[in-house]
């Protein structure tokens, strides 16, 4: 007998067996595997919907639009948890040998990434207490920005010239947090000569920072700071948007400075009085 038609007739056994093994495992699995498979598309198809419907109803409710995100994404994960098992079960796999395997390299993850982990339970406390939400204007560790994102590992700020500013959430808890929402107090000084009506000059710088336009509608804080050795130094306070802080600053000192020159009120420059004493002839 040839051998070349041996090696032919072994190839074609091995090939009935696997026909007649994929045939018996769709004969016994297939049920299961279609089950399964109609499971998980109902499953992500609900998740989806009822994460959805819950996330419309927290912003309908007026919640926090990163409160109202993360309620829905963490129902959605655990939604998709309960189909995973569901799934697993229908394809006979047995999940407790895998919950304990999941659990030991879930114990080494979180070791390994710790400060990750600090990250996201600082965030998660920040979304449930909600010290700040997305628009406000915060001060933290020496930096001023507008609250554009809130993340479960960071906050992400921004400020006038365009700055995206990244700020650990770890290092947020336990620090002191200014917030003053929309607005920011801008605090200017000028000068008036001591020969100037008072009053009159207070009067005029409240109704300059009044009337620029973009200032806050809260009225202006202007009063007399200290005296100083040429002039007395007046103190102006006022609220302005964040993200048109200097602007409102610049517009605003001009405003004040035609005001001032409008009614005749003098902004002195610093002067010094020099007295020659008589010296001996000769030395």
């Amino acid at each position: 007998m040839d051998p070349s038609d041996i090696n032919l007739d072994e190839q074609l056994e091995q090939i009935s067996a696997i026909y007649s093994l994929i045939t018996e495992f769709l004969v016994n699995y297939s049920f299961q595997i279609i089950g399964a498979v109609i499971v998980l598309a109902i499953g992500l198809f609900i998740s989806n919907r009822i994460a959805k419907k819950v996330e419309n109803l927290c912003i309908a409710r007026h919640m926090d639009v990163t409160l109202s995100h993360f309620l829905a994404n963490a129902l959605r994960i655990a939604l998709l948890a309960v189909v995973a098992v569901i799934v697993l079960n229908k394809l006979g796999i047995n999940i407790t040998p895998m919950v304990a395997a999941i659990g030991a390299l879930s114990l080494g993850a979180g070791l390994a990434v710790q400060g990750l982990l600090t990250n996201y339970s600082a965030g998660l406390n920040i979304i449930v207490t909600r010290p700040y939400v997305v628009g406000d204007t915060i001060t933290l560790l020496g930096v001023t920005g507008i609250v554009k994102e809130v993340r479960l590992a960071a906050t992400v700020l921004t400020n006038e010239d365009g700055q995206m500013i990244t700020i650990p959430n770890r290092h947020v808890i336990g620090e002191i947090i200014h917030n003053s929402h929309g607005s920011r107090v801008v605090e200017l000084e000028i000068g008036i000569a001591y020969s100037s009506n008072l009053e009159l000059a207070c009067a005029v710088v409240a109704e300059a920072v009044a009337a620029t336009e973009g200032n806050d509608q809260r009225p202006a804080q202007v009063g007399v700071d200290n005296f100083a050795d040429s002039a007395i130094v007046l103190g102006i306070r006022f609220w302005a948007p964040t993200d048109q802080y200097f602007e409102q600053k610049y517009k605003t000192n001009m405003a004040i400075f035609k005001a001032l020159q409008a009614n005749q009120i003098a902004i002195p420059f610093p002067q010094r009085e020099v007295t020659l004493l008589n010296t001996p002839a000769g030395s």
